[in-house]
């Protein structure tokens, strides 16, 4: 659960061609990316794309669970959505909604920057609740963050990252 008192950042920039926008209930735009197979395969474990009710109720318990954050690459001198993340102590769920963009270390970049909130908060760790066995680009994400396989699920595994000893 966000942390009480704690209020989540407008704009998160993770560097100069990235940054992440706060939340604000518009995201139509993202419908497109749930309607992909091998999308939802890499978020949910099934290949069934959402309808408008399910992203719907996605985001909503995003939201309410954590700081969820629209990912953004500067595009010009705007900004345009590629993907969404949602950032809390126990997990860090996050979808490069653009595929021809997986693969160029954008959800690395990504995690350390929420890393380094995670420190502003004084999180003394911070966990990913569960990575599918299959999902090998988001495995290898979170490990060269720093993150650690803990424990295994009969899909996946939970990752931590301890930030204080």
């Amino acid at each position: 659960m966000p942390i009480s008192g704690v209020v989540q950042p407008d704009i998160l920039v993770v560097d100069e061609e990235l940054r992440l926008r706060k939340f604000d209930g518009n995201y139509d735009f993202a419908f497109d990316w749930y309607q992909d197979p091998e999308t939802v395969k890499l978020v949910d474990g099934v290949d069934q794309p959402y309808d408008r009710e399910k992203l719907d109720r996605m985001y909503r318990y995003l939201n309410e669970h954590g700081e969820l954050y629209f990912i953004e690459i500067k595009d010009g001198d705007t900004y345009r959505p590629i993907g969404d993340v949602t950032f809390w102590q126990e997990d860090m769920p996050i979808v490069v909604g653009e595929k021809n963009l997986r693969g160029k270390k954008i959800g690395r970049r990504v995690v350390g920057a929420l890393i380094k909130h995670a420190k502003e908060l004084h999180y003394p760790q911070i966990f990913v609740d569960e990575i599918y066995h299959y999902n090998i680009g988001s495995q290898k994400c979170f490990e060269s963050a720093g993150f650690v396989a803990y424990e295994t699920t009969d899909k996946g595994k939970r990752y931590r990252k301890i930030l204080s000893e």
